[in-house]
């Protein structure tokens, strides 16, 4: 239902017409925008970058303060266990008890020195029911309020990093979505070319059917009265034949290139595609330093070069602070308060207070720690090179490109001169074998010539259309529309 939808849509707009009921009329532009609305691939990406956005908001919610309510509701004890009494000597004491625990409590996390502080309120309440060896009580335990803080010294800062790298992971998937959608364009633009490709051989093919069949004909009476030789005659037969061969050929290739475009595309119905030609070429020029700037500012690639070099400092760090001596500074301070009556447990609250400072450092460990801080130092040179490397080979890359690009527009116009040509000195060579003023030969010659500059221009037209969304994916940009190409999905 929902390529229905889009098929009407297109219908109502004017860029799609039915030939017949279950052939679709449609240009490139059309193909790539029912391929970026509701292809299989474009479900792919944006479950991809939807993910992404789930795991960057997962990311800031570690930077906001978590509360928590916690109960232990009841938690009854109805058992024989044994007892230190004050003499020294155990023995065997019957209890009976349940009690009952509720706290609250608020804890944040500090990005700036890798600690946590934490405040909360609790209350406690103990039964103990009434046995032969105690008689029954009740008892308030409250902590109106307490704070604390751990505070980790000369260790490696997860919050820290993460802080740094997640924004430029969640940056990076987003830019990945857009070149996903430009993906997509040119897998639909590359797979409407191989179904336009096989059409125009397909129609090729039953023209030179129709031309083969016609000169057979006419060449069996010529050969009937004596004006052409066996071996001629002969050589028009396999001509025919291989027009034979050559149909169908070209009805399987456009068969599975139909299949192919129909399940890009997402089509479940059996459909088949009549590709219109693009008409004139758009004339635009594409400036090489534009296309490197609106590179880096819209590729993943940039983003994804600064996390590369930022996740390798990361690393190094790490080994730094995992190796090293490190201390641990834990605080807390709290009012509590018991009673046997609820309300007298919060009156003249005593305070708590526990600091402990915990310290460790590593005498000897026969360079181990040493070890791990030199690959991380080696890894981190690695990425450097690599990252540096990569970076001229994607600045090479949109440089050839526009090159390129430039220069098929130009192709184009010749092969469709030449085009031009091969058609006009075909049709002349026709007429003329008919009359009986060439052989065949020469009209064999002037086919094969006319199929070379067709196949040459609709080569051209194709490397010109794929170069051109090839630009727009590697740059996220419309340089025809002027437009940038990329999505925000926030």
């Amino acid at each position: 239902m929902k390529k229905y939808f889009f098929i009407v849509l297109l219908a109502l707009s004017g860029n799609l017409a039915y030939a017949q009921p279950d052939t679709l009329r449609m240009g490139l532009e059309e193909v790539v925008r029912m391929a970026q609305t509701g292809a299989p691939d474009v479900q792919i990406a944006e479950t991809a970058v939807k993910n992404g956005f789930w795991r960057y908001q997962s990311f800031l919610a570690d930077y906001r303060p978590q509360i928590s309510f916690g109960a232990t509701l009841p938690n009854l004890n109805r058992s024989i266990q044994t007892i230190t009494l004050p003499n020294g000597s155990d023995a065997f004491i019957d209890r009976a008890l349940m009690s009952n625990l509720a706290n609250l409590s608020l804890e944040q996390d500090v990005a700036l020195t890798g600690g946590s502080i934490f405040a909360q309120t609790a209350l406690e309440r103990i039964d103990i029911f009434e046995t032969d060896n105690n008689p029954g009580s009740t008892s308030y335990l409250s902590t109106p309020f307490a704070i604390g803080f751990q505070q980790p010294l000369f260790q490696f800062n997860a919050l820290k990093w993460a802080k740094e790298i997640q924004p430029l992971v969640y940056e990076e998937a987003q830019r990945a979505f857009s070149e996903d959608l430009e993906d997509v364009a040119y897998n639909a633009a590359l797979l409407f070319f191989d179904v336009l490709v096989a059409q125009l051989n397909l129609e090729a093919a039953q023209r030179d059917k129709r031309d083969a069949d016609t000169l057979l004909v006419i060449s069996r009476g010529r050969f009937d009265v004596g004006r052409i030789a066996e071996t001629e005659l002969l050589q028009i037969e396999l001509s025919a034949m291989n027009a034979d061969a050559s149909l169908a050929s070209s009805r399987l290739d456009l068969q599975t290139s139909t299949e192919a475009l129909r399940n890009f595309l997402g089509i479940q119905e059996a459909v088949y595609f009549e590709p219109a030609t693009p008409g004139e070429i758009p004339v635009f020029d594409i400036d090489a330093d534009q296309a490197l700037s609106l590179a880096r500012q819209n590729r993943s690639e940039s983003v994804g070069f600064e996390r590369q070099l930022r996740e390798a400092d990361r690393e190094v760090a790490r080994a730094k602070g995992t190796t090293g001596p490190s201390a641990d500074i834990n605080g807390y301070f709290a009012l509590s308060q018991t009673a046997n009556m609820f309300g007298d447990a919060y009156v003249d609250p005593l305070d708590q207070e526990r600091l402990n400072i915990r310290l460790n450092v590593p005498i000897a460990d026969w360079g181990k720690a040493r070890s791990r801080i030199e690959i991380a130092r080696s890894n981190q040179e690695l990425t450097q090179l690599q990252v540096q490397q990569n970076r001229i080979n994607f600045e090479q890359e949109i440089l050839i490109k526009v090159q390129q690009f430039s220069l098929l527009r130009n192709q184009v116009d010749l092969a469709l001169r030449a085009y031009d040509v091969a058609r006009r000195q075909l049709e002349i060579t026709r007429q003329r074998y008919r009359i009986g003023k060439i052989a065949i030969a020469d009209l064999n010659i002037s086919i094969s010539q006319e199929a070379s500059a067709r196949a040459a221009y609709v080569s051209a037209l194709r490397d010109f259309w794929l170069a051109y969304y090839d630009l727009r994916r590697l740059t996220l940009y419309d340089f025809e529309n002027q437009q940038s190409l990329k999505q925000n999905r926030e």
